[in-house]
C-alpha cells in the first residue's frame, strides 16, 4: 500500500491544485475490497504530491530572507509530527478487538488510522482560506498594489512606508518586469543555460535525501532491529520517531545562522559513518538466519553489546538526518529558482523525491533478504557520493533573497566550495534608502522657512 501511495505522489506535482479533500480518507477508511483501497491510496498520493510541491514554494515566497530556512523547515517538522502521531495511532489500533493474534480481529484496526486523517485535512482546508497570497505571485499577475500590501503585512507590520518593504518591493518589481520582458514561461525554460544547473541540483538533492537511507529506517526499522537480535522491536522502533521530531528543532533554529552547505555536508558525512559502522558490526557478529518464516536472513545472536551499537547508530543516523538533510532537502530546492520557473522546477524536484521513495519501498525488502548487512554499505556509499556532489555544486543561499539567486549561481557549476560574497543586495538597497531619507530630513531641517505674507 505504501508503494502505491508513493506512486500517486509522483504525479501530483502541479501547483494549480492546492486544496486537499476528505474524499480520499473516506474511500480508504470505508474500503470493502482491495481495489477500493488501492484507488484511495493513489488519490491520496496525488494530494500529498500536490501539497509537498506547493507548500515549500509558498513558504519561501512569503518568508523574509533572514528566516526563510526556518519557515520552510517547518514543513519537515510537521511531517515528523505526522509520522510520530500516526505511528502511535496505528500501534494503539493494532490492539483493537483482541489484537493481531486474534484471527477474528475486526476491521476497525485498519480503518481507525486512516479515518483519523480527516481531522487535519479538514483543519488544513479551512485554514487555507485565511492564508494570504504570495506577494511574488501577485506581482507576477501585475497585481502590484495587492502585492505591496501583503508584503507590508508580512514584513513590515502593515506599514507600507517601511524601508525594508520598499526595498524588497523594488527588487521584486525589477525581477518580475525583467521576466515579463523575456516572455518565457514554458517547460523548455527549465533547460535554459542559467537554469538547468539548478534544476539538476534541486532534483539531485531530493533524490539524495531518499538515497541517504532515512526512509529505509523509517519503513523497515523493525526488520533492522530484528536483525540486531531484538525480539520485541516495536517499542525501540518508536523511539526513532520521537528523535526525528525533537532533533528537527535545532535545524529550524540554526539553519539560517549556520547555512545550508554545512548541514548538507556534515549530514552526509555522519550518516555515511553511522551506516558503515552498522554494516560492519552486523557483518562481523551476525550469522545466517535459518528461520524460513522470518523476514530477515541475517541476525545477531547473543551479542548484546554489539546489538546496542547497531541500535545507537540507528538512532544517531535518524538524529543526523533530522538536523541536516531533513529540513534542507525541502528548503534548498524551494529557494534557488527564479519566479518564472519556480513552481515547475520545485515540482520536478519533489517528483524526484517521491520517485526514489517509491523505488526504495519496492527495493529494500528484497535487499534485506538477499544481501542483508551489505545493504548498509550501499546507502553509506550514496551518502559519500552526496557529500562529494554537494561540496562542488551546492552554493550557500543563506541570507540571500529569492531575487538574488541568479547572482548566487552565476559562476561555474562545480566551484561552490569557493568563498563568495555573503552580503545581500537587499541590505545594500535598504541602507541606500535610509541614507536618502536621512539626507532629505537633514535638508528639510536646514531649509530656510518661507516668509509669511
Amino acid at each position: 500500500m505504501w508503494q502505491i501511495y508513493n506512486g500517486g505522489g509522483l504525479f501530483g506535482f502541479d501547483i494549480r491544485s492546492g486544496y486537499a479533500t476528505t474524499l480520499v480518507i473516506i474511500i480508504q477508511a470505508a474500503s470493502i475490497n482491495v481495489g477500493m483501497l488501492i484507488g484511495g491510496r493513489i488519490i491520496a498520493g496525488f494530494s500529498v504530491g500536490m501539497a509537498s510541491s506547493i507548500v515549500p514554494v509558498y513558504q519561501s515566497e512569503i518568508a523574509p530572507k533572514e528566516i526563510r530556512g526556518r519557515v520552510v523547515s517547518l514543513q519537515q517538522w510537521a511531517i515528523t509530527w505526522g509520522i510520530l502521531i500516526q505511528y502511535f495511532i496505528q500501534y494503539g489500533a493494532s490492539f483493537v478487538c483482541g489484537g493481531a493474534k486474534n484471527p477474528d480481529q475486526c476491521t476497525s484496526a485498519f480503518r481507525i488510522p486512516w479515518a483519523v486523517q480527516i481531522f487535519p485535512a479538514v483543519i488544513l482546508f479551512v485554514m487555507l482560506f485565511f492564508c494570504p497570497y504570495s506577494p511574488r505571485w501577485l506581482a507576477s499577475r501585475d497585481r502590484w498594489e495587492e502585492a505591496r500590501k501583503v508584503l507590508a503585512e508580512l514584513h513590515g507590520k502593515g506599514d507600507l512606508n517601511n524601508v525594508k518593504v520598499a526595498a524588497e518591493f523594488i527588487e521584486i518589481e525589477e525581477a518580475i518586469r525583467f521576466e515579463h520582458e523575456q516572455q518565457t514561461t514554458s517547460w523548455e525554460d527549465l533547460m535554459a543555460p542559467k537554469i538547468r544547473k539548478r534544476v539538476f541540483l534541486g532534483i539531485a538533492i531530493q533524490a539524495w535525501s531518499q538515497l541517504t537511507g532515512m526512509n529505509v529506517l523509517m519503513y523497515y526499522i523493525v526488520y533492522v532491529f530484528q536483525g540486531a537480535g531484538i525480539t520485541d522491536p516495536l517499542l525501540p522502533a518508536s523511539i526513532q520517531y520521537v528523535i526525528n521530531v525533537l532533533l528537527t528543532l535545532p535545524a529550524i533554529l540554526f539553519i539560517d545562522k549556520v547555512g545550508r552547505r554545512p548541514l548538507l555536508l556534515g549530514g552526509s558525512f555522519f550518516m555515511m559513518t553511522f551506516l558503515f559502522i552498522t554494516g560492519s558490526v552486523q557483518a562481523v557478529y551476525g550469522q545466517p538466519n535459518n528461520d524460513p518464516d522470518s523476514p530477515t536472513t541475517w541476525v545477531m545472536v547473543n551479542h548484546d553489546t554489539q546489538a546496542r551499537v547497531v541500535i545507537a547508530c540507528s538512532y544517531l543516523f535518524v538524529a543526523t538526518f533530522a538536523t541536516t538533510w531533513g529540513p534542507c532537502s525541502w528548503t534548498y530546492p524551494a529557494e534557488i529558482f527564479p519566479m518564472r520557473v519556480r513552481a515547475k522546477a520545485v515540482s520536478l524536484a519533489t517528483m524526484s523525491n517521491w520517485l526514489w521513495n517509491c523505488v526504495l519501498a519496492f527495493a529494500v525488502p528484497p535487499l534485506l533478504r538477499s544481501i542483508n548487512w551489505k545493504m548498509y554499505f550501499i546507502f553509506a556509499s550514496f551518502n559519500g557520493a552526496a557529500l562529494i556532489h554537494m561540496f562542488f555544486t551546492a552554493e550557500e543561499t543563506k541570507g540571500k533573497t529569492l531575487e538574488e539567486m541568479d547572482d548566487v549561481f552565476a559562476g561555474s557549476w562545480w566551484k561552490a566550495w569557493q568563498k563568495k560574497d555573503t552580503t545581500s543586495r537587499l541590505d545594500r538597497e535598504i541602507a541606500e534608502i535610509k541614507g536618502e531619507k536621512a539626507e532629505m530630513t537633514e535638508h528639510e531641517e536646514h531649509a530656510p522657512a518661507n516668509p509669511t505674507q
